[in-house]
């Protein structure tokens, strides 16, 4: 049974298991003594994850996220084996190339398949599942870049800030139904899908992310911005007037 403050026996579905992020997470679920089922886009990568971090799954089911049609079956597929959901991390996602988005619509579409929309067709069954069960806790991983629309990363932004929007309204929605909805908007991360970019102060690791959300798991911190100082940082950015904004190269600048 899960206890309330811990994870002792949770059975945790963990989506984008393969991001640097989730296999942090996994790792300290499992040593609170979370059981695992893992959702992942690539099997070889699954496999390797497994091998190389470690750590054991009860169950795992693989396939294009962005083939919706198939995301109830693959939920299906983690109530068979776990017997009933506790907790949810959706870590999937990937960065837009932001000047191919302005010229290339399927670009554009690309992103917010993954980003949105795929997102959304997992969130919908999940929610289902948590609500015969009359509990469960939904976390999502968003990004800061959703807070507002700039010059760098608007495409991205604009299909993760949609993510947030529509967590919120579920949120709202199920908050009497003992149903809890997370949303994890983190800052830049030190990670693959970073490797391009120059690092500087504002990255933060893979396992520093994971203790903070496996924290606000505990906390029920429903609105996480990972690392803290983000807040503040997002509170400026999303109140500054339009016409300092645009003057500002570290902000409006490519």
């Amino acid at each position: 049974m899960f206890i309330s403050g811990d994870f002792v026996m949770a059975k945790v579905l963990l989506i984008g298991a393969t991001s640097s992020v989730a296999a942090m997470v996994a790792q300290q679920m499992i040593a609170e003594g979370s059981e695992l089922f893992c959702l992942a886009r690539n099997k070889d990568k699954l496999d390797t994850l497994i091998r190389t971090q470690s750590f054991s799954i009860s169950g795992s089911y693989c396939y294009d996220f962005t083939d919706t049609s198939i995301a109830k079956t693959a939920v299906a597929r983690a109530v068979e084996c776990l017997g009933c959901i506790d907790m949810v991390l959706i870590a999937h996602g990937d960065l837009t190339d932001q000047l191919s988005s302005e010229t290339n619509f399927e670009v554009v579409k690309n992103s917010f398949d993954t980003n949105f929309l795929s997102v959304i067709a997992l969130l919908i069954p999940i929610s289902e599942q948590m609500l015969k069960q009359g509990s469960g806790k939904i976390g999502v991983i968003t990004s800061v870049a959703g807070d507002r629309g700039r010059p760098r990363n608007y495409t991205y932004g604009a299909a993760k800030g949609a993510l947030s929007i529509y967590l919120q309204g579920m949120r709202s929605t199920l908050w009497k139904s003992g149903v809890e909805v997370y949303d994890f908007k983190l800052g830049p991360v030190d990670t693959p899908m970073s490797a391009s970019h120059e690092k500087n102060f504002s990255f933060s690791t893979p396992n520093v992310v994971a203790s903070v959300i496996v924290s606000a798991f505990k906390k029920k911190q429903y609105v996480v911005y990972i690392p803290h100082f983000w807040v503040f940082v997002m509170w400026s950015v999303r109140n500054m007037p339009e016409f300092i904004f645009q003057r500002l190269a570290f902000l409006s600048g490519r």
